[in-house]
C-alpha cells in the first residue's frame, strides 16, 4: 500500500517527501557506489518524489556510464536520493530508506529486498554472496 514519506539528509538541509509501496521490493546492491555508502533505496517513479528544500545544498556524482545520477548533500555528505534515468521501466528515483524520518523499525523490517549483482552488472541476479549488504 502506497503512503507518503518523509525524509531529509543527517543535517536537515535537504528535504523531501515520497510516495512509497514499502511492500514491493527495495534493493541492495554490490556495485561500487552502492555498496561504498550503503545505499537501500525503495522505487519512487516520476510524480511520486518531491524534493521540498535544499536543491542548492545537493552536488551531484556521475560515473561509469553517467546515465544515473547520484545526489549527496554537500554539508553533511548523506545520500537522500538517485535518479536513475535509462531504466527498464523509465525514468525512477531511488529513495534511501535510510533517510525517511516516519518510518517504523517494524515498516522497515518488513520490507522486501532485492540483491542485485551490480558488480558484475547481473542486474537480473542477485550476487553469489550477499549477507554483507
Amino acid at each position: 500500500m502506497e503512503k507518503t514519506y518523509h525524509g531529509s539528509c543527517h543535517c536537515g538541509a535537504v528535504t523531501f517527501e515520497a510516495d512509497l509501496d514499502l511492500s514491493q521490493p527495495t534493493y541492495r546492491c554490490n556495485c561500487s557506489i552502492c555498496r561504498r555508502t550503503r545505499f537501500w533505496p525503495a522505487i519512487a517513479r516520476a510524480g511520486q518524489f518531491r524534493l521540498l528544500t535544499g536543491q542548492a545544498e545537493l552536488t551531484q556524482y556521475l560515473f561509469n556510464t553517467r546515465k544515473n545520477q547520484h545526489y549527496f548533500c554537500k554539508h553533511c555528505g548523506v545520500r537522500c536520493f538517485g535518479i536513475g534515468t535509462e531504466t527498464p521501466s523509465g525514468l525512477m528515483y531511488g529513495v534511501n530508506l535510510g533517510c525517511l524520518d516516519d518510518v517504523s523499525d517494524t515498516e522497515l523490517a518488513q520490507a522486501p529486498i532485492t540483491y542485485v549483482d551490480g558488480r558484475d552488472e547481473h542486474w537480473d541476479r542477485p550476487p553469489a554472496v550477499f549477507a554483507h549488504l
